[in-house]
């Protein structure tokens, strides 16, 4: 089946300036040159005003949209008006624009900063939808995109382009991996579709802030348990079938510390974390890293956490 992507691109008149033709140029690339290029149509619309959305999803019936340019959080995303100045869109007016056409609409990407609001307000309506937690600079974002299309590229589900395209922005040396964030539509009794929880990882996303989870990705690749030999027994240590990751074979230490620690904060799994963090202050026997420990234990009441 023929998949068609639509980008969305908008950097009205006094925002900042954003490298968003480098973006699509790369993302047209790498599809390209996938494997399944044939199974991929890139449609670009520039200069996007609401009415232009509106548009776009009648005459192009997307399956994948993707939206680059600035967030603002709360306040919504950034499009233009009539005059090229900037005009905010709301997550709720998205969703419901998007509920209407949630039948063939796969993925939605938001790739500008602060949009995991409206990422949350698409995900009641569309089966995956990845915003971001922060601020992005140019580079993770563009890595990020480049790595999500690449994967789709060849074949692979949503889930796996995601994490590919985290991982891809650790690769390039940019700390802003923990930046995307995955949401998940909730299925209920669809015998296509897994059960998705996501009370868990909400309490969660509340709890620890992408800092937290950064501090221990590095501090589990320094204490050398992220290391091929020992990552079995860390897994048995916490309470993790091992052979259920299938990253456990990842070829460096940093992509399996940063899938571990993501796949265990997306399932809220907070005993698990807390057996990590005990196992990194028996490591690292304390030092200037004590007080984020600390810290982290604190936020996910690991004292009150039994085995």
């Amino acid at each position: 089946m023929v998949q068609t992507i639509l980008i969305l691109a908008a950097n009205p008149q006094g925002t900042k300036p954003l490298r968003l033709d480098e973006e699509a140029r790369e993302i047209d690339a790498g599809l390209q040159r996938a494997k399944q290029r044939n199974q991929f149509v890139l449609e670009q619309k520039w200069a996007v005003r609401p009415r232009d959305i509106q548009r776009a999803m009648l005459d192009i019936n997307p399956q994948i949209v993707h939206f680059s340019g600035h967030g603002t959080g709360d306040e919504g995303l950034v499009f233009e008006n009539e005059t090229g100045g900037a005009k905010l869109v709301d997550g709720e007016a998205l969703a419901g624009l998007f509920e209407l056409f949630a039948e063939q609409i796969e993925c939605v990407v938001l790739n500008g900063c602060y949009s995991e609001v409206q990422a949350n307000a698409i995900a009641q309506h569309i089966n995956y939808v990845i915003g971001m937690s922060k601020a992005i600079g140019d580079r993770a974002a563009i890595e990020f995109a480049v790595g999500f299309y690449d994967a789709l590229g060849v074949g692979k589900p949503v889930e796996f382009a995601y994490k590919f395209g985290c991982a891809a922005i650790r690769l390039a040396g940019i700390s802003e991996q923990l930046t995307p964030v995955l949401k998940k539509k909730s299925f209920h009794g669809s015998k296509d579709q897994p059960l998705v929880h996501n009370e868990p990882a909400s309490e969660l996303d509340q709890e620890l802030n992408d800092s937290d989870r950064e501090v221990l990705t590095e501090l589990l690749i320094r204490s050398g348990r992220a290391e091929y030999s020992a990552r079995k027994a860390l897994c048995l240590k916490i309470g993790i079938e091992p052979n259920q990751l299938g990253f456990l074979r990842q070829s460096t230490d940093a992509d399996f510390a940063l899938e571990l620690i993501s796949y265990l904060h997306s399932i809220g799994n907070k005993q698990a974390l807390c057996k990590i963090c005990s196992e990194l202050e028996g490591v690292l026997k304390g030092g200037k890293y004590s007080a984020d420990l600390d810290n982290i234990k604190s936020k996910i009441n690991c004292h009150n956490l039994k085995g």
